[in-house]
């Protein structure tokens, strides 16, 4: 047991190696044992490309028959962009599977085990299970429920303020923090903001790591369709995929001036204030393939997201450093909660340092039985533009 661990582990590492490339599949890592020696290793590298296990089958340094395969997620047994793993492993001549996560894909489910199993080949089941709930979790709630992983990340001061009173907030946190943030817009298929955030920062909310990184799609939260056209996502909105979520009672010549800029328009159902209604407008982007969203908005639009129940994760970066001020605007604006025993709990709570700022990092929403629909919500369609596990 020690041994499967171990080599689980080093298949969960490999894993790794997919963040931001393959959404809105699974990360996915693959390591061939012979003879207690590591052969061959592999992940699944990009969206469309050869899974984990093809890649570690053909970097395998010696012929594979008899060996133990060790894979993070149940292998697929369709037909996609690639053939079937399982055929692979099969015609390989692997002699023993390890599995860390059966597959919550329909098109998968059990049904890529009972065809190793057919085969004559020895498989054993949820090893390191609960680790990689926590790798895969976007991908577990995205495929069975269709519905993007909402990651709220904030900087703020010691006295919770995330700006100074005059709108003034570079820098909130130190550059260690910022850079961290980068990574997770590369990780993350969507970023987003509101309408204010825009109009009063002008961000550009885009990835601005050196190298080969896959940029986030911008979105908007904008009710009335009404940001100035020339603020920076506007401007380039033909070089990186910018959407406007916003509601369909508003001009047709305003829709027209935001599309000629190269954005996308997503026309949303209103809530009963007459903003965007968010649960449809998360419904609508996990129809357009998007399966994670990193939202960096200001207190108001947190605050909707909040007392909607539509965040899974937080990040919250602090800053030793006061900055005072009862103008001075915070992470959750809003009404608020009227009573103390109603706050919102984080889960699974990791407190780190990034530098000189402390990391606050926990979940709202819990993933405790992939197995089932997330919290046990009805699955919605399929993508539209992508198909999950090809």
């Amino acid at each position: 047991m020690e041994e499967d661990v171990k080599y689980m582990r080093r298949a969960m590492e490999l894993a790794e190696n997919g963040k931001g490339w393959v959404n809105p599949n699974p990360l996915v890592g693959a390591v061939i044992v012979k003879d207690g020696r590591i052969i061959g290793e592999g992940w699944h590298e990009r969206y469309g490309g050869l899974h984990a296990e093809r890649n570690a089958l053909k970097n395998a340094t010696e012929p594979v028959e008899g060996s133990v395969m060790y894979v993070t997620l149940e292998p697929c047994c369709h037909h996609g962009h690639t053939p079937p793993c399982t055929e692979a492993i099969i015609e390989a001549g692997i002699s023993k599977v390890v599995i860390g996560l059966t597959d919550p894909n329909p098109k998968v489910s059990g049904k890529g085990i009972l065809i190793l199993k057919e085969a004559g080949i020895e498989v054993v089941l949820g090893v390191c299970e609960d680790e990689l709930i926590r790798q895969n979790r976007v991908f577990l709630k995205y495929i069975t429920t269709r519905l993007p992983w909402i990651t709220m990340k904030s900087a703020m001061t010691l006295d919770g303020k995330i700006a100074a009173f005059t709108g003034d907030s570079k820098w909130v946190s130190g550059e260690e923090s910022r850079m961290m943030v980068q990574r997770m817009r590369a990780e993350n298929m969507g970023i987003m903001v509101g309408a204010n955030t825009v109009k009063c920062d002008n961000p550009m909310l885009t990835c601005r790591l050196d190298g080969d990184v896959r940029q986030p799609i911008r979105i908007i939260v904008d009710s009335k369709a009404g940001m100035p056209l020339d603020t920076k996502v506007l401007q380039t909105a033909n070089e990186y995929r910018t959407v406007i979520a916003c509601t369909n009672r508003y001009s047709f010549e305003r829709f027209r001036d935001i599309r000629k800029s190269g954005a996308e328009i997503l026309v949303c159902s209103k809530s009963r204030n007459a903003h965007v209604n968010l649960k449809d407008m998360l419904q609508r982007l996990g129809k357009m393939g998007i399966d994670s969203i990193l939202l960096e908005g200001g207190g108001s639009l947190n605050y909707s997201f909040l007392s909607s129940g539509l965040i899974d994760e937080v990040f919250m970066f602090i800053a030793p450093k006061f900055i005072g001020g009862s103008e001075a605007l915070t992470p959750i604006e809003g009404l608020g909660i009227e009573e103390m025993s109603k706050a919102v709990p984080l889960k699974d709570v990791q407190v780190t340092t990034v530098g000189d700022d402390i990391l606050i990092n926990g979940r709202i929403n819990v993933y405790r039985n992939y197995r089932k629909d997330w919290k046990g919500e009805e699955c919605c369609e399929g993508s539209e533009q992508r198909e999950v596990g090809d």
